[in-house]
């Protein structure tokens, strides 16, 4: 968190001096936004995010014409937002017009139109549309196969979004060999405690959870959170290895240790996150059945009820 403050008063100080000494509608003012919103968007704080990204996104409204990239950009960088708070539906139609200008300003294998797939992809993924994801994951490979050499840093995102989709699709071993096809690109290209490598283990212990190996599970998860609690990284993405790490003791029965995890969990998505936001109703509902395991049937209903309430 500490690099994250001395980055806000980095990009406060150049804010600062750029509304004194330049228009109010000048595209560098506009960058001091963005560089603002892209701080708080890292570290989860999604409704401040939010607002400096559309003063960004106002000033290059106004400044650059309508097909320019940093427009494009700033569309999906809202739609990001839109998509961490668990608005799903805000988030694809920004993505939509992120797209059209990309469609219109690029030629039809630039990168930057596999990105905007792999946008769509990630939300079709948590709205549960599976058909949808799958086809805007073919789309982005499409490109990257066209555009980049084998094993090129941006199919890591790739294979990592079909692996949660496989996951959720209960394919496990196609999710698995996504996941190891992702882990293999981010072991060679970033350093050993990087966030990525992070979100990619504890990928692939929740898939070995899921079937059955609780060891490796465990493992994996302890790879996870020995880089997401010593290195600067989305809050959030901790809580989900921490999750995941509960789910995995609740399953083993050993429900006094899936409580901690848990709790560790709901209190960052607590802290982070909207009362009604999905992600808090799944530790709800998790949290529901480690109570009514544990036969405290008023503290199940209690979540469940929580759960219920968010839909």
């Amino acid at each position: 968190m500490g690099e994250y403050s001395k980055a806000l008063e980095y990009y406060e100080k150049s804010k600062k001096i750029r509304e004194i000494s330049l228009p109010p509608t000048h595209p560098d003012l506009a960058t001091s936004y963005y560089n603002i919103g892209a701080v708080y968007d890292n570290m989860g704080e999604y409704s401040k995010a939010l607002e400096y990204y559309e003063k960004s996104h106002q000033i290059y409204e106004i400044s650059l014409h309508p097909t320019h990239p940093h427009l494009a950009s700033s569309y999906s960088c809202i739609g990001g937002v839109y998509s961490s708070m668990g608005e799903y539906s805000k988030a694809l139609e920004y993505y939509e017009r992120s797209l059209k200008v990309r469609e219109k300003a690029l030629p039809p294998t630039h990168p930057d139109l596999a990105d905007s797939y792999l946008n769509f992809a990630a939300c079709y993924e948590k709205m549960g549309d599976y058909t949808a994801a799958l086809k805007a994951l073919k789309n982005a490979n499409k490109i990257q196969e066209k555009t980049f050499q084998e094993g090129n840093q941006a199919f890591a995102s790739t294979f990592s979004r079909y692996g949660r989709v496989y996951r959720d699709l209960k394919e496990y071993s196609k999710a698995l060999d996504y996941f190891e096809k992702c882990l293999k690109i981010w072991q060679k290209a970033l350093p050993e405690k990087h966030p990525y490598l992070a979100i990619t283990y504890s990928n692939i212990g929740d898939v070995h959870r899921l079937m059955g190996d609780y060891e490796k599970a465990l493992a994996f998860h302890k790879k996870a959170l020995n880089i997401q609690e010593n290195v600067k990284c989305n809050p959030l993405e901790c809580a989900t290895t921490y999750m995941n790490v509960g789910e995995t003791y609740r399953e083993m029965k050993d429900y006094t240790t899936a409580l901690t995890y848990y709790q560790k969990g709901l209190k960052i998505r607590e802290e982070k996150l909207a009362k009604n936001h999905p992600d808090l109703a799944v530790i709800y509902h998790n949290m529901s059945k480690l109570y009514f395991s544990t036969q405290k049937y008023s503290m199940a209903m209690k979540y469940v009820q929580q759960a219920v309430e968010i839909g």
